[in-house]
């Protein structure tokens, strides 16, 4: 799958080839304020269900929640990077802090160019942060869902 630019009125589902029986599905057709247009596409060897369709479309969507999961918030103007163990070490923290074994953590947050070490000295401070990301996480999910559920197939119904 890879995004391409093409035509506004492209088609979402086409034969390209009757015959090597190739298909390109297409997607999240989008025109940027320059007037470009560009959209997600796939071949496939063969004409492809409407199941296959919305699986495909769905992955997408999960990959892209998981990558605005990870790469997409930032703390206090700096990037910080959520990874699974990011998100374990930070909860670990914010664990530690509540049961009062007391807190002088750092994390580096900002890129690997431009690197952030954020101490986190009193509990509510690391409070703060925790809430802030867990939002974040919550959102990119919640936004991933309602994309999901709003994906139209009829225009990929080829009786």
């Amino acid at each position: 799958m890879k995004r391409v630019q093409g035509n506004p009125d492209v088609a979402l589902l086409e034969c390209t080839n009757p015959i090597r029986n190739k298909w390109r599905v297409r997607w999240d057709v989008v025109t940027d304020d320059a007037g470009t247009t560009s959209y997600m596409e796939e071949e496939f060897g063969h004409k492809p269900s409407v199941n296959e369709i919305k699986s495909l479309i769905e992955g997408w969507i999960s990959d892209a929640t998981r990558e605005r999961i990870i790469s997409g918030f930032s703390y206090e103007g700096v990037p910080v990077w959520l990874s699974a163990e990011n998100q374990a070490n930070y909860e670990r923290a914010y664990i530690q802090s509540k049961i009062g074994t007391g807190i002088s953590v750092v994390f580096k947050f900002g890129t690997d160019d431009n690197p952030v070490y954020r101490r986190f000295e009193k509990p509510s401070d690391l409070e703060a942060f925790y809430r802030a990301f867990s939002e974040h996480i919550q959102q990119a999910q919640l936004d991933g869902w309602n994309v999901r559920d709003s994906i139209d197939l009829e225009p990929y119904r080829m009786d």
